[in-house]
């Protein structure tokens, strides 16, 4: 059984820490932050402290931390034995000063209070010797069925990809809720279109699955959308996604 170090307390912490809990193949020894409070979540179950000087020994230490944070909390573990990786989309590997070093990046995002099936979320690794990647390997086996082995300028845009597609995304559902919420509308209305967008694209490409008034060229649609937008920001990024829409079929046409 591979024993791990979990640093961080955060939500993707939180999640790695149930996901470990449910396999025989690895466990998580100790968690280390310094919150307090988010600590006691873990302090029922396991070892949890807010010193980084007292880490136990393990064959590999999960830095789930902020992007800043990984090469402070790395330079804890310098003269650890085990592998060190970070969880980071957006971090080259080589932050981490340790030796033996990797990435365990888990492509989804991680909502607190919000359950997911780690079984389906693909993990990509990777590692500066072969012998820590197999581990690696092992590792993300042992809660997930969609390894990946993903160098650090894969995974970068990677990450950029999932900015676009997930972030973004969720920003202009906040856009439409508050269109509905301006008229007393419902945004559960909306809900069913926005499932049947996401089912679409598990069976087809999105370039296939794009419908509107930008990929019709519908002029009187799209000023007649703009004269209902009061807000600046929501006038330019409609102008612009109709204009990038427009003009990337066009080319196709």
């Amino acid at each position: 059984m591979l024993t791990i170090v979990l640093l961080g307390t955060g939500n993707l912490s939180k999640h790695l820490f149930e996901a470990f809990s449910k396999t025989e193949k690895a466990k998580v020894i100790q968690v280390v932050g310094r919150n307090n409070d988010r600590l006691s979540q873990f302090s029922r179950t396991v070892a949890v402290s807010n010193d980084f000087g007292s880490i136990m020994d393990a064959d590999i230490y999960i830095i789930a931390v902020n992007d800043d944070a990984i090469l402070e909390v790395s330079n804890h573990l310098l003269n650890k034995k085990g592998i060190v990786v970070h969880t980071s989309g957006a971090m080259n590997m080589d932050v981490i000063k340790v030796e033996n070093r990797g990435v365990f990046y888990p492509l989804q995002t991680f909502t607190e209070d919000k359950p997911l099936d780690f079984t389906t979320i693909p993990i990509c690794v990777e590692a500066k010797s072969l012998e820590t990647l197999q581990l690696l390997k092992k590792l993300a086996g042992a809660i997930s069925n969609n390894v990946q082995e993903i160098d650090s300028a894969q995974r970068k845009k990677m990450h950029l990809a999932a900015v676009f597609v997930n972030n973004f995304t969720n920003y202009l559902y906040g856009v439409g809720e508050a269109i509905c919420l301006e008229e007393g509308l419902s945004f559960d209305l909306l809900k069913p279109l926005i499932l049947e967008t996401a089912e679409k694209v598990q069976s087809m490409s999105p370039w296939e699955a794009q419908t509107g008034p930008a990929k019709r060229g519908d002029k009187k649609s799209i000023q007649g959308h703009l004269t209902l937008l009061k807000d600046k920001t929501q006038i330019e990024l409609y102008t612009l996604i109709s204009e990038a829409i427009k003009q990337a079929y066009e080319k196709k046409l």
